[in-house]
């Protein structure tokens, strides 16, 4: 896996980022094919992130067939840890609290998420 620390993958980095997490491997075609549901995008713009995505360490690249197979060179938890630190630390000013006070008061939430985000903070006091 690739050191996400040194890695900043971009907003459209991380759609396909996401396909790739979802499917393990996959062509430029079926990525492309995936991103064109959400939003318009031309299949050489594709091809040319994931190009820069493998120059930037994000994606591996299988090119020992005609046809070249992505992978993520990267798990998701680990991209999603840096990303919400990177995050809070840029917005919050740190604080852990802060976030998850206001995405709390500003969606609605749950009894079933109340009750895992209520485990979560039990299983935290017990550390």
């Amino acid at each position: 896996m690739a050191e996400i620390k040194t890695l900043k993958p971009t907003e459209s980095e991380l759609e396909i980022l996401q396909v790739l997490w979802q499917k393990g491997k996959a062509t430029v075609r079926d990525v492309h094919e995936q991103l064109v549901i959400n939003r318009e995008i031309g299949y050489t713009t594709t091809l040319k992130l994931m190009q820069i995505m493998h120059e930037k360490g994000l994606v591996q690249r299988d090119d020992s067939a005609r046809t070249h197979i992505y992978k993520a060179a990267t798990n998701k938890e680990h991209t999603q840890k840096f990303l919400l630190n990177k995050f809070i630390g840029n917005l919050f000013g740190g604080s852990s609290s802060q976030l998850v006070m206001q995405a709390l008061g500003s969606q609605k939430v749950s009894a079933e998420e109340l009750n895992q985000i209520q485990s979560l903070i039990d299983d935290l006091k017990k550390k």
